[in-house]
């Protein structure tokens, strides 16, 4: 089975931040708060997908309050934010809303992600993620995190499922995108 024959079983996205949403770096400022940016396109296609009524959850091991409140702004009930032990929030998060992990992305980019990664159907990741990572996705972005990685698995997946608000591509072009 290729990767959009999976896609069409998605209804659930989880997502990773750091590395996944906004890139690796992260700015110091001198009061010891650190900045980080998000891609205003993968923010879009998270709108796109709580519209369209998938479910949408964040595991992270931050713990930014700015992040949490962007994350609320899309839309996304569902944040786990310093979280330690990310196969144990995924548990609970597939546990808690009876989510078959057959029908679950999960994109994430380093270590902390590679065991509930290996619990779903569809694992997936950015184009600079860690090699462990990268070895054990079903589909690689070919965008880096924080420059629309999201987007791109929200959005294929939504055209795969006839859901993109645009005209939407065959398979055969989704291919050779």
């Amino acid at each position: 089975m290729n990767y959009l024959e999976s896609f069409s079983d998605i209804t659930t996205f989880i997502f990773d931040v750091d590395g996944v949403m906004t890139n690796s770096e992260l700015i110091i400022m001198e009061n010891g708060q650190l900045l980080r940016k998000m891609n205003v396109r993968d923010g879009y296609g998270i709108k796109r997908a709580l519209a369209a009524g998938y479910n949408v959850c964040v595991i992270t091991g931050g713990k930014s309050a700015g992040v949490v409140q962007r994350l609320k702004a899309l839309g996304i009930r569902d944040i786990h934010a310093g979280i330690e032990d990310k196969l144990d929030a995924f548990e609970e998060y597939i546990y808690t809303y009876d989510i078959d992990p057959g029908n679950v992305l999960y994109m994430g980019d380093d270590m902390p992600d590679y065991l509930p990664m290996r619990r779903v159907l569809m694992p997936v990741c950015p184009a600079d993620a860690a090699p462990e990572i990268i070895k054990i996705a079903k589909y690689i972005s070919p965008l880096k995190g924080g420059k629309g990685c999201v987007r791109d698995v929200i959005e294929k997946v939504m055209r795969v499922q006839l859901k993109w608000e645009t005209e939407n591509k065959s398979v055969e072009e989704l291919e050779s995108d």
